[in-house]
């Protein structure tokens, strides 16, 4: 189900949730990423796990923003509901430098950690081969 309109009563906790900054860096990391857990959101906007939780749960509950588990972690993500309101707002704001630097910090954080997992791979596979 998309989310296609919708009354004032329904849109005001959405629009209180998009006046706040650091939601607006969630979001946008969230739209351009899928989904993320909790502990790169607070490594890549700096933020501390309690304010990072505190956003998480107003954006959870104006209906943008849904989680899953996975063993011991959770990942966030925007709703497929709302995905298309969000995708048309961020789009306007794609040229935001702190946007725009939030995101290369992650890809950052993202390209290594695919590198250690990489090596650690890497040493196992010879640490096996040394042994044989």
């Amino acid at each position: 189900m998309r989310l296609k309109h919708f009354s004032v009563a329904f849109g005001l906790p959405i629009f209180k949730a998009l006046g706040d900054e650091s939601r607006v860096r969630i979001l946008h990391l969230l739209w351009r990423n899928q989904e993320m857990c909790i502990s790169d959101l607070e490594q890549v906007l700096d933020f501390t796990q309690t304010k990072t939780s505190r956003q998480l749960a107003t954006l959870k509950s104006a209906g943008l923003v849904s989680f899953r588990r996975l063993d011991n972690w959770v990942f966030y993500f925007i709703k497929d509901e709302a995905l298309d309101f969000v995708q048309q707002l961020l789009s306007y704001m794609e040229r935001d430098t702190q946007l725009a630097k939030d995101q290369k910090i992650y890809q950052t954080l993202w390209s290594n950690r695919e590198l250690a997992a990489y090596k650690l791979q890497n040493r196992r596979w010879t640490g096996t081969a040394e042994l044989e």
